[in-house]
């Protein structure tokens, strides 16, 4: 029955024992404890505020990362909206300056063209000229070669001027 009931000296240090391990712990243990589960705490707290600051500052970012990305495809597209502007006045600017320049050949190769044609008439017309010439001083002097054909003519002239 010992085991089941304990004598009341048993009870006395056990008493004694416990009280001195409490007195021990309160005395040497109790406040590091106590401190080192106040460090813990606060530690965990300042890691949640900075978990929380962390995460602000990542929502923080990410709108700036988002409103610079919308920027810079406002900016893309006003950029390729400019280029293509400027690339379709070159075009018509050159289509325009095409038109011109081919015009302008165009009334040269005219006027290059009434020129020669009218240095070519010309030529034909003194070719005329002299072929005219060479039949009729050869007619004439086939003609003239006896002095009956030579005096009729002379008269002829003569007639002629009376006219005039």
């Amino acid at each position: 029955m010992d085991l089941i009931i304990p004598s009341a000296g048993l009870v006395f240090w056990q008493l004694f024992g416990f009280l001195a391990l409490l007195f021990i712990l309160i005395k040497f243990a109790w406040k590091p404890i106590l401190a080192s589960l106040a460090e813990r705490e606060a530690s965990i707290d300042n890691a949640l505020k900075a978990a929380e600051k962390a995460r602000n500052e990542m929502a923080t970012l990410k709108a700036e990362n988002e409103k610079l990305l919308q920027d810079a495809r406002i900016e893309r597209d006003t950029i390729l909206r400019k280029a293509q502007e400027a690339s379709a006045k070159m075009i018509e600017d050159a289509k325009t300056e095409a038109g011109k320049q081919g015009a302008l050949m165009i009334e040269n190769a005219k006027a290059v063209i009434e020129t020669e044609k009218k240095a070519a008439l010309t030529e034909v017309k003194n070719q005329v000229a002299m072929l005219t010439l060479e039949v009729t001083e050869k007619l004439l002097r086939k003609n003239l070669s006896d002095d009956k054909a030579q005096s009729a003519l002379v008269d002829e002239f003569i007639k002629d001027l009376k006219l005039n």
